[in-house]
């Protein structure tokens, strides 16, 4: 069964029209921000290259991320930096970013597909997906509009704090990101709650 395929049978199963798919990007980072997104794809779309955002190549990544847009009755994209992050923490993040986004949307969906978290959404019907976004095409065209656009975002930090590497590990636990830490130190966008940013702070 495709993604699209999936989709479908999520609405004729359920006898509704109007699907949403929800996912979020960076909770494992220890600098940046969490990326939510949600998407109500166009009835008829199909591009059998959205999957799960961590496969797709850079450049389709892109491609795609335009594509998605153009073909959705609504989208909404929402950034939680990363003071949001320490004071709400992670996981709580990533929910309270699918609630807003999936409010935000111009149209309501009759059911919101979620990426792994379990939320009680008035007035829609909501089904939790472990690793969705390798299942539902609406879940991995959210993890692409997510994804790429928090890959914007830390680009442009790796032009704001040169000598992180932003460009290369966008903020997740990499050696070369620790050795970064260790030589030039703990920036505001760094997440304080992270253990190896609270160790760091506690050596300097």
């Amino acid at each position: 069964m495709t993604l699209f395929e999936f989709d479908n049978e999520i609405k004729m199963t359920n006898n509704v029209s109007l699907i949403s798919g929800s996912d979020e990007v960076g909770r494992g980072a220890m600098a940046g921000p969490i990326v939510v997104a949600s998407v109500i794809l166009n009835h008829d779309f199909e591009d059998k290259r959205i999957r799960d955002s961590k496969i797709v190549p850079k450049k389709i990544r892109e491609i795609l991320f335009e594509l998605i847009k153009a073909n959705s009755i609504s989208y909404s994209i929402k950034v939680y930096d990363s003071d949001y992050v320490d004071k709400v923490n992670p996981k709580q993040t990533s929910k309270n970013g699918m609630l807003e986004t999936i409010s935000d949307l111009k149209v309501k969906p009759e059911i919101a597909l979620l990426d792994a978290e379990k939320l009680d959404i008035n007035g829609i019907q909501t089904v939790s997906l472990i690793k969705g976004d390798s299942k539902s095409q609406s879940i991995a065209a959210a993890s692409i509009l997510a994804k790429v656009y928090r890959d914007r975002i830390m680009d442009a930090y790796d032009t704001q704090y040169p000598g992180y590497s932003f460009s290369n590990h966008k903020g997740y636990c990499t050696k070369a990101h620790y050795i970064a830490v260790d030589n030039l130190g703990v920036l505001d966008i760094h997440r304080k709650s992270y253990k190896p940013i609270i160790e760091a702070i506690n050596k300097k």
